[in-house]
């Protein structure tokens, strides 16, 4: 099969070459090659370094680490669907149809419109197609609620990958994560569907919805004061216990609420070497040290959230997916190891910060990450700096 393949790309190469046919879609015809074959292109002279572990075979380890998040994601859409709407009968299976219905499109919908930007900047730029959008068209679906509108995708991927990303000169140049900038835009210009409890769980008649049903997330429970309980107490007369969250099968964003899931992930982005573990570790120790502050000296706002223990704040919202997936994004994460082990400090430390100290956006975790997004150069740049005055001490000693 790989013979037959290279044959056909052998024969077809011509064609896309300067001078041939079709030369300005060489950049598509580049994509696939180098998709489903090492790159042929090999440097002229020595040294040379014999790998092929590429960009694309990143991003490739990036969608597979997905892939826990994304099946589990599918299946719990199906299951709050079938659940809140009382069809009777349904099995395992039916679930996952069901939110394959609810989901496959918004997936389909990501790659399809992103997809059309990455192919139409690579033309008119005659570079190649961006690896990063393996990732970044799964990676965005997987942060909206399952009832979000086709056309609100359609937008904010649009706005993710042309705003967030080409504008800056594309893969590699981009200040801010494409996936969450496109979730950013949707969340302050379509508040409606993106946000409150009505939207996470597609409800075909509210006449007939299980009787108790509100829609509320853990985290849009800790957003409203409730005398005399506390959060632990208000979560599980909810029905959120520890356990449950942990697992995910929860109202919320499709890949977002399962932390067993994203520990999945976790395991293969490290196994493989992609991911960053000072930076997952740096998150887990950020938000376990202000939780810990905020519990024993409370908070300004939000008294529920402010008393719950660090490995409640871990397992709730998007924390972990945030932390596995968007924080550990290396181009728009800090590149120095000191400064990843700050970068995911800070991130895990604004998360609570931000749940306890604002009620109006008990979801931290998106805000947190753009803000150090943007402040990963000048963690470098102190770290490096840092480096060479030590360094200099001893030369001048």
């Amino acid at each position: 099969m790989k013979k037959l393949i290279e044959q056909q790309m052998n024969k077809m190469r011509p064609l896309f070459q300067q001078g041939g046919k079709f030369e300005r879609l060489h950049p598509l015809h580049e994509a696939n090659e180098t998709f489903l074959l090492t790159p042929p292109d090999v440097t002229k002279g020595a040294p040379h370094v014999r790998d092929q572990f590429d960009l694309k075979r990143a991003m490739i380890f990036v969608v597979l680490a997905l892939i826990p998040a994304t099946l589990f994601g599918i299946y719990n859409a199906g299951y709050q669907h079938d659940y809140v709407n009382q069809i009777a009968g349904a099995t395992l299976l039916d679930h996952f149809i069901q939110g394959l219905r609810l989901c496959l499109p918004i997936i389909l919908v990501s790659y399809a419109v992103g997809g059309i930007w990455e192919v139409l900047f690579a033309i008119v730029r005659k570079h190649p197609v961006s690896e990063g959008f393996l990732a970044t068209g799964l990676l965005f679906p997987l942060t909206l609620p399952p009832t979000i509108p086709l056309w609100q995708v359609a937008v904010g991927i649009t706005f993710g990958v042309v705003i967030g990303k080409e504008i800056f000169g594309g893969t590699g140049f981009n200040v801010l994560n494409p996936a969450l900038t496109a979730r950013a835009f949707l969340y302050f210009a379509y508040p409606a569907q993106i946000s409150g409890d009505k939207v996470w769980t597609s409800v075909i008649d509210s006449k007939h919805v299980v009787e108790g049903f509100t829609g509320a997330t853990p985290l849009a429970l800790g957003a409203v004061h409730h005398d005399g309980a506390t959060m632990i107490d208000v979560l599980h007369h909810a029905g959120y216990t520890l356990k449950s969250m942990f697992i995910g099968l929860e109202p919320g964003s499709i890949g977002e609420t399962s932390t067993l899931m994203c520990l999945i992930g976790a395991a293969i982005l490290l196994i493989s070497g992609v991911g960053s573990w000072r930076i997952m570790l740096g998150g887990l120790l950020g938000i376990a040290s202000v939780a810990t502050i905020f519990q024993n000296f409370g908070g300004p706002n939000a008294k529920q959230l402010a008393e719950l223990p660090f490995y409640y704040h871990a397992v709730i919202g998007s924390f972990a997916f945030g932390m596995v997936f968007m924080a550990t994004d290396p181009v728009s994460a800090a590149a120095t190891n000191a400064g990843k082990w700050i970068y995911g400090f800070l991130i895990g430390a604004l998360i609570v910060l931000i749940r306890v100290s604002n009620p109006a956006y008990p979801e931290a975790t998106m805000l947190a990450i753009l803000f150090m997004n943007v402040m990963a150069p000048m963690v470098d740049h102190y770290v490096v700096q840092a480096h060479i005055k030590r360094r200099s001490r001893h030369v001048y000693a």
